[in-house]
């Protein structure tokens, strides 16, 4: 049985969104093997169709390309969504801290000028006036937190941003910026294969009232029910040689997915989908952003803000992942 869709506000604010968010990383093409436009914006409305309203993006997914294509997908519809996107990967300047070559260098920069310049530069590229959640992506050892949050509600005074959050941290950066400011919502990577974050993390969220974005809820597709031994990954493709899609790592998920899939029979959903219900009913877990490419992806995702699992099928997936997952390579 489908319910409404799940509904939650984003830290202590008066921000109400869907707790399924459509994230937009593949659709920037980098890293995921290219990008068809028509097919991303088509994925983009489908999903808020089905009632996500949260759209996440960055300007670092395919260098502003993610950020257009949404943009456009928007037009005529942005009031329907909570649109969040990030700021602190560079590549306009070197300063700061470098991270990665994409076309030259990035740099992981949080200095107070880059972030005004970079606001502009997504509000541009979205066809919008303001953000709604504006997220420092990664974190920049060279800039003090207190200048980065200096800077961001100084853009949330001027109305160009409504809330602030801060992705990829540590546990002693959580707690800076809450001291800094109002810290609304951290983003991190959690999933079944991935739960650190529960003890590290999620405990100062919530005495906080920080809400706590997830990512990667299906790690990268290995979580689907669809990733089967012959499945192969080309080009620059980050799955390819990472060792969690290992042929091992298939053959443990493959079996938690047996003791899925009878849930997921009774609640006439799929198995993915049941995934991601799971992650949004795990404590201190609000939001869960879920990639979508084409339509077909995007319908499936947004179900699963429909459906609830009674307290025995948690019980059950997590002892199962617990007996398949333990010892994943990561």
């Amino acid at each position: 049985m489908l319910h409404d869709m799940l509904m939650r506000k984003i830290g202590q604010t008066d921000i109400e969104t869907s707790a399924i968010g459509l994230g937009t990383w593949a659709i920037g093409g980098w890293m995921w093997g290219g990008t068809e436009e028509t097919k991303s914006i088509a994925a983009i409305q489908a999903s808020i169709d089905e009632g996500v309203t949260l759209i996440d993006t960055a300007p670092a997914y395919g260098k502003g390309l993610a950020e257009e294509i949404v943009g456009k997908a928007l037009k005529g519809r942005r009031d329907k969504v909570v649109l969040a996107t990030k700021c602190g990967l560079v590549w306009h300047a070197q300063k700061g801290n470098h991270f990665f070559d994409y076309d030259g260098p990035v740099h992981r920069y949080l200095g107070k000028e880059e972030i005004v310049y970079e606001v502009e530069q997504s509000l541009k590229r979205l066809g919008t006036d303001h953000i709604d959640h504006y997220i420092t992506h990664w974190q920049d050892p060279t800039t003090s937190i207190e200048e980065t949050m200096e800077a961001l509600e100084t853009l949330k005074t001027q109305g160009k941003i409504r809330s602030i959050g801060a992705s990829n941290t540590s546990v002693e950066e959580v707690n800076a910026y809450i001291k800094a400011g109002q810290l609304d919502a951290i983003q991190e990577e959690y999933s079944m294969v991935k739960r650190d974050i529960e003890a590290s993390h999620v405990p100062v969220c919530l005495e906080a009232g920080v809400s706590v974005l997830s990512y990667s809820s299906l790690s990268l597709g290995l979580l689907t029910g669809k990733m089967g031994p012959d499945r192969t990954f080309e080009g620059d493709d980050q799955r390819k040689d990472n060792p969690r899609f290992s042929l091992e790592n298939r053959q443990k998920v493959a079996r938690l997915m047996e003791t899925i899939s009878p849930i997921a029979e009774a609640h006439e959903a799929s198995k993915a989908q049941v995934v991601i219900a799971w992650t949004l009913q795990q404590p201190g877990i609000t939001f869960s952003l879920c990639g979508a490419r084409d339509p077909g992806q995007a319908i499936e995702n947004a179900k699963a803000g429909r459906l609830r699992l009674s307290q025995s099928d948690l019980e059950t997936i997590s002892n199962a992942a617990q007996t398949h997952l333990t010892q994943l390579a990561a």
